[in-house]
């Protein structure tokens, strides 16, 4: 069952380092840089549910539930968030937000992040962004009986307001920095004022996505290749 992104309707249709390396789960416990996860799993269907999930998977007894694959996808999450996290640039990005954000500007850097991608012409046109989601939603629908509850109660709002395909365009993303500023505590900005920042510094953030991700790719893709020797 395919999961049509633009109606919302269901239709027929370092780069040497081992993936075991420990990660960081992103401040606050938000999680949103999920277009960016989805693509770097490179249309692996167990990478794409690993790199989705992890998050929703603590310790060595949740990890076991899930097959190798899978693993290996949870895994290259926790890789990816420690090198976003660790990298210079991702810095760079976080100080437009912090005088607004404070804590959570990793976290409105992160949607920014998957912004860029997805209006980023040499990875995505609108139309295969579209495609895209829609195989992301189908892998998963595909296999929800196995997959963390907690995560199933977020996917099922990212599929009905097709957050991976909206991160296109200023209204999906200003839904999405009010829907991260109702469930932020502590935030005392208003998301009008958070979103009049990422569209004041537009350009600077589009220069330090233009800077991050390329080395991010590169990263992934060879860790990918390490592992799989």
């Amino acid at each position: 069952m395919w999961f049509n992104v633009k109606t919302g309707m269901a239709c027929p249709s370092m780069a040497k380092r081992s993936l075991h390396l420990s990660g960081q789960k992103h401040q606050n416990g938000f999680i949103m840089n999920y277009l960016a996860h989805a693509f770097l799993s490179f249309h692996r269907p167990a990478l794409i549910t690993g790199n989705l999930i992890a998050d929703y998977v603590k310790g060595r007894q949740q990890l076991a539930l899930y097959s190798p694959d899978v693993q290996e996808g949870i895994r290259l999450h926790r890789a990816i968030d420690t090198f976003t996290d660790q990298h210079p640039v991702t810095s760079r990005a976080k100080s437009f937000f912090r005088p607004a954000c404070g804590l959570y500007s990793g976290v409105f850097t992160d949607l920014v992040y998957d912004h860029f991608l997805a209006v980023d012409n040499s990875r995505f046109s609108e139309d295969s962004l579209y495609d895209f989601a829609a195989e992301v939603y189908t892998i998963i629908n595909n296999q929800q009986e196995v997959l963390p509850e907690r995560f199933l109660e977020m996917f099922k709002y990212m599929q009905q307001f097709n957050w991976l395909y909206n991160y296109r365009g200023n209204e999906g993303m200003e839904r999405a920095f009010r829907g991260i500023s109702s469930r932020a505590k502590g935030l005392e900005s208003s998301p009008a004022v958070i979103f009049a920042v990422f569209l004041e510094h537009y350009e600077a953030l589009r220069g330090c996505y233009q800077a991050f991700f390329p080395e991010l790719q590169t990263y992934v893709e060879n860790l990918l290749q390490n592992e799989n020797r």
